[in-house]
């Protein structure tokens, strides 16, 4: 691939631009509607109004835990212990979130040369949460309870909503139904997937009225989705890695002839990623189900539909037996990048200098530039709890 300049991605966004808090009601929320290099504002409750009538809306359905624990020493040090994902007895979320008595987990650890070999202790009523670094330089905790509870009840009782970084705010009670998703099932998130967080079951109502089709699939977020891109040549920059779950629902909508605008970058990395599955599978039928971020950029003699593709992952569910296909995908979409699923799409405002723009700017090229512009001028609110944009190039 050519270089990437990230400095060809940035923006001046002023500190008073990031929304800190949501609005009191999710849909009041703006949207930059951008059609064919034309751009028109309007309110996020008027989505279904902008949406071709054949349009299949995918959702991510994962759930943000409460990944943030705070453990206080003896000695008064506080030692902070942020969930990233599970090592065992499971490395599958679904699996890991129901553990009893232990489970161990891959951590990034604030304050952690104050951690020795001692085991760190919270009380949770009648339950109490021990903490072992198992690995020091791996960030490896293990966890143990003496309650007969799920790990996703330990860290309901004990954890913190883990807001985005940039939002320099601790977590207040309001943000544990404000930083989810009206419709997150799923757990296993670190971050949300912040483009659903504008939809209420009234919009969503709003699109069955019109014919509008919608589907939900699983893609849990990873912290590496906040990463920034550290090195000049933005190609270089290693992509994080995520765990998806696809269900035979999925592929039965996948292969409708339907417009498909994912919610969110989560959403587009899915379904790009699941394309990038079947050409696997059609050159090893029992490929596993690992997109690593330079596969869409490898010489190909020649690549399948949309159609072909997803048929050959239909018929290795099939094969195998299975209603729900979970893999992995550190994909990058970035400009050059060919999108093989993805018509449109649904999200806020993105950092600049990040992959996200980049992602933006692969679907709608340089006018990037010019709808960052527009919402900058027209007041929007940007990052997590910020503004929508619908994007149909």
């Amino acid at each position: 691939m050519k270089e990437l300049n990230i400095n060809d991605f940035t923006y001046d966004l002023p500190a008073d631009r990031i929304a800190l808090y949501p609005l009191d009601k999710r849909d009041q929320s703006k949207l930059l509607v951008y059609r064919k290099g034309k751009v028109m504002h309007e309110q996020f409750r008027s989505l279904v109004d902008f949406l071709p009538a054949s349009t299949m809306l995918f959702f991510n359905d994962t759930k943000v835990i409460p990944a943030r624990l705070h453990f206080a020493k003896e000695t008064g040090a506080s030692i902070e212990v942020f969930l990233l994902h599970p090592v065992t007895p499971s490395s599958l979320l679904a699996e890991a979130m129901q553990a009893h008595e232990k489970c161990t987990w891959k951590c990034t650890i604030g304050n952690l040369k104050r951690w020795k070999d001692d085991v760190l202790y919270k009380l949770l009523g009648d339950a109490t949460l021990e903490a072992r670094l198992v690995n020091r330089e791996d960030g490896i905790v293990e966890f143990r309870w003496n309650q007969g509870i799920s790990f996703a009840e330990i860290i309901t009782r004990s954890g913190e909503t883990p807001l985005p970084p940039y939002l320099k705010r601790k977590p207040e009670s309001t943000d544990r139904d404000r930083y989810q998703t009206v419709y997150a099932h799923y757990e296993g998130a670190v971050a949300a997937p912040t483009a659903g967080l504008h939809f209420t079951d009234e919009v969503l109502q709003s699109l069955r009225a019109k014919g509008i089709q919608t589907d939900y699939l699983t893609l849990h977020v990873s912290a590496g989705t906040f990463q920034p891109v550290k090195v000049q040549n933005a190609v270089e920059h290693p992509m994080h890695t995520e765990q998806v779950l696809i269900r035979k629902s999925n592929l039965d909508n996948l292969l409708k002839d339907t417009f498909v605008v994912p919610v969110g970058t989560t959403s587009m990395r899915t379904l790009e990623s699941l394309y990038w599955y079947g050409v696997k599978l059609k050159e090893d039928p029992d490929a596993i189900f690992t997109i690593n971020q330079h596969d869409p950029y490898q010489s190909y003699t020649s690549l399948p539909s949309r159609q072909e593709a997803f048929k050959y992952i239909a018929a290795y569910m099939d094969r195998k037996k299975l209603d729900i296909l979970t893999g992995e995908t550190s994909i990058y979409i970035m400009p050059g990048y060919t999108f093989r699923v993805c018509q449109g799409l649904v999200t806020n405002f993105h950092q600049p200098g990040s992959t996200l723009i980049l992602l933006v700017a692969a679907l709608v090229g340089d006018h990037w530039k010019n709808i960052y512009q527009q919402a900058l001028e027209n007041d929007y609110r940007f990052l997590s709890y910020g503004d929508s944009s619908l994007l149909l190039p």
